[in-house]
Order: C-alpha cells, then sequence, then structure tokens
C-alpha cells in the first residue's frame, strides 16, 4: 500500500488465524480483497503467550484442513511459535493478499456512496465490505479490585513469559482457566511459592480411553453447541497441552505438588486478599463436568460397540489437600511473601475503530453467525460465533467458509441486470 486512495470489495482487518482463514474462502470464491495487519501475521501467537505455550488441542485437531503441522505428529501439541509459523506457511499456500504493519484507524459508514471510507496509518481505503478478523484477545482484562500496591509486581497473563521475569518471592495468579492453571504450574515447578485463585470452571479429562477430550466432544456432538447453557456464561475450562496425554487438570494433584488453592478473589484490603469461601464448591463442580464427560465417553462407547480399553483409574480422586480441608479466606501478602500477582482473567474486545452501528449499548457486537446488524460488516474469530467451537483453530475456519459465502451471495445481487439494463450493455 501507499499513501493513496484504495478501493477494494472486502477488507479484513486482522491476519491472525481468522483473517487467514476468511482470506482463504473469499479468495476460493473469487472475492476481491485485502488484509491488513498492523503487525506480523499471527503476532499474538508469537508476542501475547507466555514462552512455553503449546497449543491446547492436538495437530490432527487443531489446525486447518487444507495443510498438516510440519514436522509434528497428529498427537503432538504444537509450541506456540511453530503455529504462528503455520499461519505464515497457510497465507503463503494461496497467496493471501495480506499487507503487514499497517493499522487500520478508522471506519465509517458512507453517506453519499455504498460501503466505507477506511482511515489506515497509510491512506485511505475504500471498501464496500469490511470484516473485524481482530479476535477475542484485544485487551488484557485486569479487575478493579487489583491493589494500589507500588511493592507488588502485577501483570497480565498476556505479559507473562517466563519465571525468571519475576522479582523474588511467591505469586498470587487470580484465574484458574488453561492461561492461570499453566502459568501456576510453570512457577510451581520452577520453585516459586504459588496461589492459585479457582473460580468457576469446566475440567475435562485431557484423553479418556485412548481418545483425547477433543474427539470426545467432537463425537459427542458437544463442539456444535450454538449456545452456552444458562448460568455458565462466565466458567473457563482448565485443559492443558502441556504434558502432553497426560495434561488433564487436576486441582486436588495441583494442590498435592504445594500450589496453595484459594477461592475466587474479593477484594484487597490494605495488603490483605479477601477470598470467597467457594473453593471446594469450585473444585467439586469442575470435578462433576469432568466426570460427566467420562459418563457419556462410557455411554458413547457401549452404545456404538467400540473397543476402547476401559480406563477405571480415570475415576479415582486424589483426597482433598491441607488448603482444601482448611481453605484461607484472608491472606496478608507481605507476610505470605508474595511480591507479584499474575491477573489471569481474560481479555476484553476493542472496536473503538469500528465506528458503525453493529454494537449494543454495552459495546458487544450484534451479529448471527459472524453476519452484523450492520449490513456489510461481518465478525469473525469470537466465541461461541456459530457454536462452541468457535475460538478453535478448525471452528474460526468453518465460521469464515459461512462469512464469505454471504459475501459472495450479497455480491451476486447486486451484480445482477434486469432486462433494460442488459439490452443497454449489449449494444
Amino acid at each position: 500500500m501507499t499513501a493513496t486512495k484504495t478501493e477494494i470489495d472486502t477488507l479484513v482487518v486482522g491476519a491472525g488465524q481468522a483473517g487467514v482463514a476468511m482470506s482463504e474462502h473469499l479468495s476460493k470464491l473469487g472475492v476481491p480483497h485485502l488484509v491488513l495487519e498492523r503487525n506480523r501475521i499471527a503476532e499474538r501467537w508469537r508476542t501475547a503467550r507466555w514462552d512455553s505455550l503449546v497449543a491446547n488441542g492436538p495437530a490432527w485437531h487443531d489446525r486447518f484442513p487444507g495443510l498438516e503441522f510440519s514436522g509434528f505428529g497428529p498427537d503432538d501439541f504444537v509450541p506456540k511459535e511453530k503455529v504462528a509459523d503455520y499461519f505464515v506457511e497457510y497465507a503463503k499456500k494461496f497467496e493471501a493478499p495480506i499487507r503487514t504493519g499497517v493499522e487500520v484507524k478508522q471506519v465509517i459508514r458512507n453517506t453519499d456512496r455504498p460501503g466505507f471510507t477506511v482511515e489506515t496509518s497509510e491512506g485511505v481505503i475504500q471498501a464496500n465490505r469490511v470484516v473485524a478478523a481482530t479476535g477475542p484477545f484485544q485487551k488484557p482484562s485486569i479487575p478493579p479490585i487489583a491493589p494500589k500496591d507500588e511493592q507488588i509486581t502485577q501483570l497480565h497473563s498476556a505479559n507473562y513469559r517466563n519465571p525468571e521475569q519475576l522479582p523474588e518471592g511467591g505469586v498470587l495468579v487470580v484465574g484458574a482457566g488453561s492461561s492461570g492453571v499453566q502459568i501456576a504450574d510453570e512457577l510451581n515447578r520452577a520453585g516459586k511459592d504459588v496461589y492459585l485463585s479457582v473460580g468457576a470452571h469446566d475440567r475435562p479429562p485431557r484423553s479418556y480411553r485412548n481418545r483425547d477430550f477433543v474427539w470426545w466432544l467432537g463425537v459427542l456432538g458437544l463442539w456444535d453447541l450454538e449456545a452456552m447453557k444458562p448460568g455458565t456464561e462466565h466458567v473457563t475450562i482448565a485443559v492443558t497441552g502441556a504434558h502432553g496425554e497426560k495434561g488433564t487438570v487436576d486441582f486436588r494433584e495441583l494442590g498435592a505438588q504445594g500450589i496453595k488453592l484459594v477461592g475466587l478473589t474479593e477484594k484487597f484490603d490494605n495488603g490483605v486478599a479477601t477470598f470467597a469461601p467457594n473453593l471446594v464448591e469450585n473444585v467439586n463442580r469442575g470435578d462433576e463436568n469432568y466426570l460427566a464427560l467420562l459418563d457419556a465417553a462410557d455411554a458413547y462407547i457401549e452404545r456404538n460397540g467400540l473397543d476402547l480399553p476401559e480406563e477405571p483409574e480415570a475415576r479415582r480422586m486424589l483426597p482433598d489437600p491441607e488448603c482444601m480441608t482448611n481453605p484461607i479466606l484472608d491472606l496478608n501478602l507481605a507476610e505470605a511473601g508474595i511480591k507479584t500477582i499474575i491477573w489471569a482473567t481474560g481479555f476484553s474486545v476493542d472496536y473503538s475503530w469500528l465506528q458503525v452501528n453493529a454494537f449494543d449499548e454495552n459495546g458487544k457486537p450484534q451479529h448471527q453467525r459472524g453476519v452484523s446488524t450492520e449490513p456489510g460488516i461481518y465478525f469473525i474469530g469470537l466465541p461461541w460465533l456459530s457454536r462452541r467451537g468457535s475460538t478453535f483453530i478448525w471452528g474460526v475456519w468453518h465460521d469464515a467458509k459461512h462469512v464469505a459465502d454471504h459475501i459472495a451471495t450479497q455480491r451476486k445481487y447486486l451484480e445482477y441486470q434486469d432486462a433494460s439494463e442488459r439490452q443497454t450493455e449489449q449494444r
């Protein structure tokens, strides 16, 4: 791009997994488009994750249909840098029209012509359609309860890299989804004194009866659920690929290994952290989710006559560790030697650049399977865009196909000519 005015049918903003998938489908349908990325392709996989992160699903599952991971077996969990390299390779495979180092600053609807005016760091673009493929992990979210204490290092999980990055002393990890659990485990293995604040969560087995949990969710139809069950909107999933097929998250085991589990973090006051008395309840409900999936898997095996080895040890629970039988409700951070708080508390979206009528009063995108309430605006890569699997690599690919098909259909309508128009063109 140059600092001039450019016209394009469809502009895709973001070149992570969502933007690359979107570009592939648009290319197959012959839709002229351009993908803009302010950094590098799949930048967040490289620089917004900790050093030791691997994909949460095995390589046979967490990929696009048209390319396998080079150098990895189907059951391997691919390191983050190689995941980023995969998307670069995939984009080259079909010569995706991606321009990196270009930031989209503003998108507004035109009033005197169709489409949108897009202001970028390298000029103005006129686009008939805009696809927001910036994903759900845009702004690290730290809750307002965070203490105003300069003696304590505080960082979001997006800024955590490795144990050596942290000062001497103990660590409180707030949030026990995939990120919080993996970071707490890594810090504990590195010899840190770790406290882990555990909220509501789902806890699937990493594998069961020779099948990874992603396989079970597939054959049981759980990836294709179209809406969350009521009351589960704030439930995270505690899963890891860090230890391969033996990587089932077990909070009792983490407690036995020395991590001090506490309940949901409620507040900080004068250097004292207060935790809700719900640790045991949260762990038990996670166990219920775990056992329910085992029950569903067993029933599926019996119903279909599959020959998969039984795994009775999967149902054996360790005894409750001391931190569960005698839960900590208040913790003086200084007395406990805690010098760092890591907030594994998720992200919020930032669509301040997208100044169109496509959001509700809370700034949440309004759409149906990625097709916005604002004609010509689309979203891709968001949680539950069409199903439970929408934020997984393969799920994004399928969602992008639906959005691309919608765009292609709209283009066909606009290309229609009535009889008089056809006659005029033939003369």
